[in-house]
């Protein structure tokens, strides 16, 4: 039976993967559990249990190998298989994310954007047109997608998400401004932009 690792250490995976990356990129060999404890402000006991849920990756008197650990994390976190995207919604946060470079770096793969607005239709971002919602379904199909990102107003996202589903779609990166009810074997990643400037403006009132 597979172990459950809890959604608390899954989502600091990417984080140790990005100050990974930049020690490799520095061209750091090894590190201790409590080198990268003070380079993170997570204490070391934290990340060797973290470590161990996946096998551990470290040794005695010798710390982590720094390019095989991020390796290691990569593979966790599927970044060695490339994964194929579409972007609902063209304006300007599905524009932004498209022009974004650094996503394909790590193997997300932008391959087509949509929109229901028939001014837009025809534009050009970066190498791709965006087109109408009714192409949608037939390029999942040809395109072999499986992440969508969803970047239209609350009111249109349900439907949408329900037509997703329905063309076998695997995950969702939902920045529209609902909750959505889909299968549990599709997975979704909420982007509340507004919850995160409210949580932001909670600290700043407690501040004072």
């Amino acid at each position: 039976m597979e172990k459950q690792i809890s959604q608390a250490v899954i989502a600091r995976l990417p984080r140790y993967f990005r100050y990974l990356g930049d020690l490799k990129d520095k061209g750091v060999e090894r590190i201790s559990s409590q080198e990268l404890s003070s380079l993170m402000k997570v204490t070391a006991s934290q990340i060797r249990q973290d470590f161990n849920n996946f096998g551990g990756f470290g040794q005695q008197g010798y710390g982590y190998n720094v390019e095989y650990l991020y390796g290691e994390i990569s593979k966790i976190l599927g970044l060695t298989e490339k994964h194929h995207l579409i972007i609902i919604g063209a304006g300007n946060l599905g524009q932004a994310i498209a022009n974004y470079m650094n996503f394909e770096k790590r193997g997300f793969i932008f391959k087509g954007i949509f929109d229901a607005n028939p001014a837009l239709h025809g534009k050009q971002i970066r190498d791709m047109v965006i087109q109408p919602m009714d192409n949608m379904e037939s390029f999942i199909k040809e395109n072999d997608i499986d992440i969508a990102v969803l970047t239209i107003p609350k009111t249109g996202a349900v439907e949408v998400a329900n037509r997703l589903v329905k063309n076998n779609i695997k995950a969702i990166w939902n920045f529209a401004h609902v909750d959505l009810n889909v299968p549990k074997d599709i997975q979704v990643e909420n982007v509340h932009l507004s919850e995160s400037l409210m949580k932001l403006s909670y600290k700043l009132t407690k501040e004072q």
